[in-house]
């Protein structure tokens, strides 16, 4: 059962209210996702190694050719560092989370889910439960680019890279929480817009925090 299913209806403007000041305030502009890799631009060409390197690891992902096709552009930056591919895999996530949150902001103010209280709640917790994924992979974004402050003890790593993991795998939780609050209502067009734009952004924080997994592997061990 949801847990938040018995807010009584009549709040659910104060709710609004309050989610749309959250978001608000997470300033989704705050850490530019993938700002420290440079953008490729029209017609790159993907480094071979790079290229090789990123779908052989992509193989370790629940979703290898979205995964493959996320990151290809950034193979002549990621060359075959694993820390790296990790750091723009999440990277990717997050620009995605961040547009999907902004898409939940705007369909917030659509008539059609206001006129449905339980559709009006599911949106909501949506919109709270992707407030919350966006903070836990920018975390994730800041702390493994201050993998170079944790020293060379293998210990100090583990416990950063732990952090990582453990924000990640949060953060797929809540957008999976999202997802799921749309189950009982019936089928529509609107509904089956978040639950496809919901999904990708799914797919692609599961492929980041798998390679999160396979750097923790190689680094620890």
């Amino acid at each position: 059962m949801n847990k938040n299913s018995s807010r009584p209806l009549s709040l659910l403007p104060f709710l609004f209210l309050f989610d749309l000041r959250l978001i608000s305030a997470l300033n989704l502009n705050s850490i530019s996702s993938v700002d420290f890799i440079p953008s490729p631009s029209p017609g790159y060409q993907p480094l071979a190694n790079g290229s090789d390197f990123i779908r052989s690891s992509c193989n370790s992902t629940l979703y290898p050719d979205l995964c493959y096709a996320s990151l290809e552009a950034y193979s002549s930056s990621v060359h075959e560092d694993p820390a790296l591919l990790a750091s723009v895999a999440i990277g990717v996530s997050l620009k995605k989370a961040k547009t999907i949150a902004s898409y939940l902001v705007n369909l917030s103010h659509e008539g059609d889910f206001h006129s449905d209280p339980r559709a009006s709640s599911a949106l909501h917790d949506c919109l709270s439960n992707f407030g919350d994924a966006v903070d836990e992979i920018q975390g994730s974004l800041k702390q493994i680019r201050d993998l170079g402050a944790a020293g060379s003890s293998k210990e100090n790593l583990r416990f950063l890279l732990s952090n990582v993991q453990t924000w990640m795998s949060a953060a797929l939780t809540d957008q999976e929480t999202c997802a799921d609050g749309f189950d009982d209502l019936a089928d529509g067009p609107l509904k089956a817009d978040v639950i496809d734009r919901t999904a990708c952004v799914k797919k692609l924080t599961s492929n980041a925090l798998a390679l999160v997994n396979s750097y923790v592997e190689k680094a620890t061990s």
